[in-house]
């Protein structure tokens, strides 16, 4: 990203700055991300982000891929929300395919996507209270990620690489006891939210390390793509949810938290309303949850029960042929984009009508948040680019990809 050698500001009398390497192993810059500070003093006068040291080719590899097997390696995108990144390639192939979702599915969807995002925000904040020296509030917030784990593997099988979500509805129906969890889960959760604000919101040392520091403007917010949080943050009232609705989120009221202020302050406090309105949009989900299939009606992609299956052998065979041969998907190209934790997270597919996808592209939020960085954190002290680096809410595996 840039020149990775920048020129120092030369003093007429002496060099007044100097280049130190942050990262990649700094564990502030939450994951292997590189940051080049040119600083004077305790000043950064310039900083330039170096990203590559996670690079996978996840998006080549999909080519190569069936597109039912392109599901688990989306998980490993942006691992601290593998069901979200799930969801948004099987929204894409699914809009390519024409296929109608069931009621029930589609609920399911938005549940487990919403405590998805409760899992992830709860990483978010817990890293980045340590990040400021606040320990505690670590521990408190990964106690509650424990018990979203436990309802993921639970539901899936895993606790984290899910590929829970398939292309026409899930893979199985939730166990006995699942429903049971979560809404255990969600009576106690808004007592939780509370502690971790009893601790941090009217924390004097949290706040002045967090007012006013690494600001950017609504303007630059939209100009440098930034999305999610981290726009709202700075006044530009947009949610895919509400504003451009997927998968039958236009049948859930929620509100979308915004700040004017711009600063890392404001990134915290839409994050913690954003963990209670996902609460509420998860209690929604299950107390409206439909009966019915949690596939579509469509045999050529969708395996379907094995109940419906005249024989045990026409299913064995039926399940051969679509795990060997996949299935075609009519040639086109489509963009599906959902709200992730961190903003918009795009999916670009297109299909020369084989079983393989032609092409896999993925619009991640991470990358283009962090080349905001550099605007948000040049003028201030070493110490507020920890701040910044944290309030962004970056996963390098999105990045580098």
């Amino acid at each position: 990203m840039g020149n990775l050698t920048p020129t120092p500001v030369v003093d007429s009398a002496q060099d007044r700055t100097m280049i130190l390497n942050m990262g990649p192993q700094h564990p502030s810059t939450h994951g292997v991300l590189r940051l080049l500070l040119e600083i004077d003093g305790e000043q950064v006068v310039r900083m330039v982000p170096d990203i590559g040291f996670l690079h996978t080719g996840i998006e080549k590899t999909c080519e190569a891929k069936f597109y039912q097997q392109v599901v688990p390696l989306t998980d490993r995108i942006d691992y601290l929300c593998p069901m979200v990144n799930n969801y948004c390639y099987v929204l894409a192939v699914e809009k390519l395919l024409g296929l109608e979702i069931p009621p029930r599915a589609l609920y399911l969807r938005v549940l487990l996507a919403e405590l998805q995002r409760i899992s992830s925000h709860l990483v978010w904040l817990g890293t980045h209270a340590m990040d400021i020296g606040a320990m505690s509030v670590f521990l408190y917030c990964f106690r509650e990620r424990e018990d979203l784990l436990r309802i993921y593997e639970m539901v899936s099988g895993q606790r984290m690489m899910t590929s829970y979500f398939r292309i026409g509805g899930l893979a199985l129906e939730p166990p006995l006891g699942f429903f049971e969890s979560v809404k255990k889960f969600l009576d106690i959760f808004p007592e939780r939210v509370d502690e971790y604000e009893n601790l941090l919101t009217g924390n004097r040392i949290f706040i002045d390390r967090l007012k006013g520091v690494a600001h950017i403007s609504a303007e630059d917010a939209i100009g440098w793509g930034v999305t999610g949080p981290s726009m709202r943050a700075s006044g530009v009232d947009w949610d895919l949810r509400r504003d451009m609705p997927y998968g039958g989120y236009e049948n859930f009221k929620f509100k979308v938290p915004v700040s004017q202020d711009g600063d890392v302050w404001a990134r915290y406090i839409c994050r913690v309303q954003e963990l209670r309105e996902s609460r509420e949009i998860a209690k929604q989900a299950l107390e409206g949850m439909p009966s019915g299939s949690i596939k579509a009606e469509a045999p050529k992609v969708v395996l379907p029960d094995r109940e419906k299956m005249k024989t045990e052998m026409e299913a064995l065979i039926y399940h051969f042929k679509i795990v060997t041969e996949g299935f075609t998907v009519p040639a086109g190209e489509v963009y599906q984009a959902i709200e992730s934790p961190r903003g918009e997270m795009g999916y670009y597919v297109v299909s020369d009508g084989t079983a393989k996808p032609m092409r896999v592209h993925m619009r991640s939020p991470s990358y283009a948040n962090l080349q905001a960085l550099p605007l948000m954190c040049e003028g201030g002290l070493i110490a507020d680019v920890v701040a910044g680096i944290g309030s962004i809410d970056i996963v390098l595996g999105e990045i580098d990809r």
